[in-house]
């Protein structure tokens, strides 16, 4: 999967583009590995990295190979009409040979113990759940997959997913076999923990299907920002950074991330939208009005950290640990 553009991360390295293999009509995958052939830094399933293009933007992708394989990451990239990392990937400039830039993995969208999982993908939404399929069969826990598509012979990476051991069922809207979300997540075995990526519209539907199941038992990684409530108010606000002793004044118009850079506190930051977790620090006082897409109802309701690029002060005054 990607999300939108911004600075490269603070950790990154370079690595070597060995293969490039297509999966579906417009998707690739691309096969990455050290320089000098080491084990590159482990990932845990979920885990997403940094792609640094050729003009410095930045894109992140879902790694979506085998965790277990500690000289390789896999990623995939689908064409987008207009897309830079499309350009970038489906047009010619990036062959195998190639070294590019990489962040060191990264994990928000954690894989956690259940009793049986239930993955909900919609196209390239599949990446990031692949290494859970695998990690839930070699846990000995049953698993159901259901991936939509428009088209069956348009699903990536469906092949691979049949042999990992669940329960694999493909809805393809053309083809008439369009998921009914609601009639389908309307009730879950004690136990379930359910996994979903994909558009907007899949996202939102299994969010709405989903709200009366237990907190916490769904999870979510967002292709864009979730959309923010219409005539939503941004008012100014105090930051106070524990660490340097400086106070800062957010305008409504400016991000706490804008100001903070602004006054020569550097925070890395990625995406800028509140889908990467780059920017993610340490509320120390003060309650946070959350607008990022990462954090779960449980995490927002502890107050504990926030995603500065987008997350704003309820009240007047915020204090970081920074």
């Amino acid at each position: 999967m990607t999300a939108a553009a911004g600075q490269a991360g603070a950790q990154s390295f370079t690595a070597l583009l060995r293969r490039m293999t297509w999966e579906a009509p417009g998707v690739l995958s691309l096969d990455f590995e050290a320089e000098d052939g080491r084990e590159l830094p482990p990932f845990e399933p979920g885990s997403h990295i940094d792609l640094t293009l050729p003009d410095g933007q930045v894109r992140q992708y879902s790694l979506c190979g085998d965790p277990a394989e500690r000289r390789s990451y896999r990623i995939a990239v689908r064409d987008v009409k207009g897309g830079r990392a499309s350009r970038f990937v489906h047009r010619g400039e990036l062959r195998p040979g190639v070294t590019v830039t990489l962040g060191l993995p990264r994990n928000n969208f954690r894989f956690d113990p259940a009793s049986r999982y239930l993955f909900v993908a919609g196209g390239i939404g599949i990446t990031p759940l692949l290494p859970m399929m695998r990690a839930a069969s070699a846990a000995g826990t049953p698993w159901t997959l259901l991936f939509c598509t428009k088209r069956e012979a348009q699903a990536p990476f469906l092949a691979e997913a049949r042999t990992l051991g669940g329960e694999v069922t493909v809805h393809a809207s053309e083809e008439g076999t369009r998921l009914d979300v609601a009639e389908r997540l309307r009730e879950a075995p004690a136990g379930t923990l359910l996994y979903c990526c994909g558009p907007d519209a899949l996202m939102s539907a299994v969010e709405a299907a989903t709200g009366h199941w237990q907190p916490d038992t769904v999870r979510f990684e967002w292709f864009t920002p979730r959309a923010r409530p219409e005539g939503e108010v941004s008012d100014s606000f105090e930051v106070e950074c524990a660490q340097s002793g400086m106070t800062i004044s957010v305008p409504p118009d400016r991000s706490i991330l804008e100001m903070l850079n602004e006054h020569g506190i550097e925070v890395p930051c990625s995406c800028e939208q509140g889908i990467c977790g780059t920017c993610e620090v340490t509320v120390l006082e003060g309650e946070v009005d959350h607008r990022d897409s990462i954090l779960s109802s449980a995490e927002r309701a502890a107050n504990q950290t926030m995603m500065c690029c987008v997350s704003r002060a309820k009240g007047a005054r915020l204090v970081l640990d920074l």
